[in-house]
């Protein structure tokens, strides 16, 4: 294996916190779609419950 190059733990340390930052988004936007998904049933279940 070759060793190292001067600007290899740089690169490393780029991929690393763009990956982090990526999936954070991507979790973040799967949270708020299901969460808009299901705004609907909790407020009809609850104007329906307590007439």
């Amino acid at each position: 294996m070759a060793p190292p190059l001067p600007g290899d733990k740089k690169a490393g340390f780029t991929g690393l916190i763009v990956g982090v930052i990526v999936l954070f988004v991507i979790m973040f936007t799967i949270v708020q779609l299901t969460n808009r998904h299901y705004a609907g049933r909790t407020e009809a279940a609850a104007t329906t419950t307590h007439q």
